[in-house]
């Protein structure tokens, strides 16, 4: 069983900050908790859609990862007291960090977003090459929840629930909600349930 989560990191998304990620705490019952939020360079982790090319992606991304693992250890808690909140690239990289194989935390909620992949492959997403979801890393029990809009200008609906059929297959408890209509912020669902993963 999953340990009380006593700690939480904010992963804020292109253009926002971490102070803007602490507007969830309240609406996510989580003002109790030990918090982190990291600052991306520029306020944002990548400077392309998540969906680039691996050859675009891997330096920005390998420095978010580490930023990810910081601020879980800048806690001082084990990780599976932690959870990893995440929106649009916060998102993204927190999927990625879990599906990479960092230490298992206690959940790791992705509003608005979907895995980066591992490898470049055939076929076309949004005017990018489609990636590979390879991953081997052992999620047995972790709880993930991703969400995206049916019509989301950044954040592929096909992508966000393979993402998580993906960790699922990984052994993760993983929950998908799909908004529906167009739209690319947190919405009352989803919060619902994170509220429920952090409780």
């Amino acid at each position: 069983m999953s340990e009380a989560i006593r700690g939480l990191v904010l992963l804020h998304g292109r253009g926002g900050s971490g102070r803007d990620m602490r507007g969830l705490l309240a609406p996510l019952g989580a003002e109790g908790l030990a918090v982190a939020t990291p600052e991306a360079p520029g306020n944002s982790w990548w400077p392309t859609s998540f969906l680039a090319p691996m050859a675009q992606m891997a330096a920005p991304l390998a420095a978010g990862l580490a930023a990810v693992d910081d601020a879980v250890e800048s806690l001082g808690l084990p990780r599976g007291e932690v959870a990893v909140l995440g929106f649009s690239q916060g998102a993204c990289l927190a999927l990625e960090d879990t599906a990479g194989g960092g230490a298992r935390l206690g959940a790791v909620i992705a509003l608005s977003g979907g895995l980066v992949g591992t490898a470049d492959a055939a076929g076309e997403v949004q005017g990018h090459g489609e990636k590979a979801l390879d991953y081997d890393t052992d999620l047995s029990g972790l709880r993930v929840l991703v969400t995206c809009h049916e019509n989301d200008p950044h954040i592929p609906l096909l992508r966000a629930a393979r993402s998580a059929d993906v960790l699922g297959a990984l052994g993760a408890e993983a929950r998908f909600i799909a908004h529906p209509g167009p739209g690319h912020q947190p919405m009352p669902d989803g919060i619902a349930v994170a509220r429920e993963l952090l409780s």
